[in-house]
């Protein structure tokens, strides 16, 4: 119980730091107040994609370094990711009524050629299973825009893989927070593809 506190806890705190961090229809959805959104009806909240320009990206950057004081903006971008996968992981507390409800845990790691890689860890709810993954993600000659979709209903939202659009992550049903981690993954691919 006191996990749980402190993890919504870290979360809103992540979120007041970043809030103005967040693209305009992100913050809207994280309000309620995207109408469009609601008029549609559809199944899925559509390809959200994240901004990217030298001015938001320098902006971005300089808010990370009052996060991660003593990181290169590298590692700032990897750890901001890691904090949020943390906190956005999906969890077997959040799928109620499913057969099989394993908590999804994912960190990341750069890859000494410029990639990715993606650890999944998928653990019982008692503790008595872990399975884990490792998925490389190539990032040269990828658009460095990460998207996502978060079904209306369900409890998941998936951060799509910028190779080929497949789910990479799957993470709790979060708009303002998977957005923010979407955009934190794509400064740094873009960070990673620059050099």
């Amino acid at each position: 119980m006191h996990t749980g506190f402190m993890q919504r806890l870290r979360r809103g705190l992540l979120l007041a730091l970043l809030g103005a961090a967040l693209p305009a229809g992100a913050a809207a959805e994280a309000t309620g107040n995207d109408d469009s959104q609601h008029e549609q009806g559809s199944e899925t909240s559509g390809n959200q994609v994240s901004q990217l320009d030298g001015a938001e990206q320098a902006r971005y950057l300089a808010e990370l370094k009052h996060l991660y004081p003593r990181q290169a903006p590298r590692k700032a971008l990897l750890e901001h990711c890691n904090r949020l996968l943390e906190s956005y992981a999906l969890r077997s507390g959040y799928r109620v009524g499913e057969a099989r409800r394993d908590d999804l845990l994912y960190q990341l790691s750069l890859l000494g050629d410029g990639g990715l890689n993606v650890r999944e860890e998928i653990r019982s709810a008692d503790g008595s299973r872990v399975e884990v993954r490792n998925h490389p993600v190539a990032l040269f000659g990828v658009d460095p825009f990460v998207r996502y979709e978060c079904p209306n209903r369900g409890p998941s939202c998936q951060v799509l893989n910028p190779q080929d659009g497949s789910p990479l992550l799957t993470l709790v049903r979060d708009h303002a927070g998977v957005a923010e981690l979407a955009k934190a993954m794509s400064f740094l691919i873009r960070d990673i593809q620059q050099g």
